[in-house]
């Protein structure tokens, strides 16, 4: 089974994948992650990585080509970024969006960076602004299309727990025999 899990910086994405990873008794791959793993093999840190991202396309080809590449190959696992959903495409089981207000957001990033929690909504505002163009230019993906989504989720309404448990209710009460809408995804992506 194969479940993705996205939505912007703050959203809960990272805390969600990995507790419905463990409810499933599925491998969690993060996209946050790989993109860690890029930008120390290259020698930046995440934030200097994200602005050499903003100017070399290759970067952010490189992280979605290794997202891509694991939708594909891997099984049993809960796929989380930004783009899994779209990445991921017909392979995925179930796609989960999940979202809050900026505001809400933003407290979440200032509490986990320990920064400023107005100034952390700003970032977080220009760097969604600045990726949702280059998803736009690259793949021709408008990040604000929620149809791909089995489920979206604002996660300011509910705490984490009850959260994983509509995600987990969705998936264990799904039916095929009863299913109209899966969203059909089959794209190519020039990575």
């Amino acid at each position: 089974m194969l479940l993705t899990v996205s939505g912007p910086p703050g959203s809960g994405k990272s805390t969600t994948a990995e507790l419905l990873a463990d409810a499933f008794d599925l491998d969690h791959v993060s996209g946050g992650d790989i993109f860690r793993e890029l930008a120390d093999e290259r020698g930046y840190t995440p934030l200097e990585f994200n602005k050499l991202a903003e100017e070399n396309d290759e970067i952010d080809r490189d992280l979605d080509r290794r997202l891509r590449d694991i939708a594909v190959t891997e099984d049993d696992l809960v796929l989380e970024s930004r783009l899994a959903g779209w990445l991921a495409g017909d392979e995925a089981d179930f796609k989960f969006w999940l979202d809050a207000p900026a505001a809400v957001r933003g407290e979440r990033i200032a509490d986990r960076e320990d920064k400023d929690p107005v100034r952390a909504t700003e970032e977080t505002k220009a760097r969604e602004a600045s990726e949702a163009q280059r998803y736009e230019d690259y793949y021709e993906i408008d990040i604000r299309d929620l149809t791909i989504y089995d489920l979206s989720v604002n996660t300011a309404r509910w705490n984490p727990d009850a959260v994983l448990d509509m995600l987990v209710t969705a998936v264990e009460e799904y039916d095929d025999d009863g299913d109209e809408g899966k969203a059909d995804l089959d794209l190519e992506y020039e990575f």
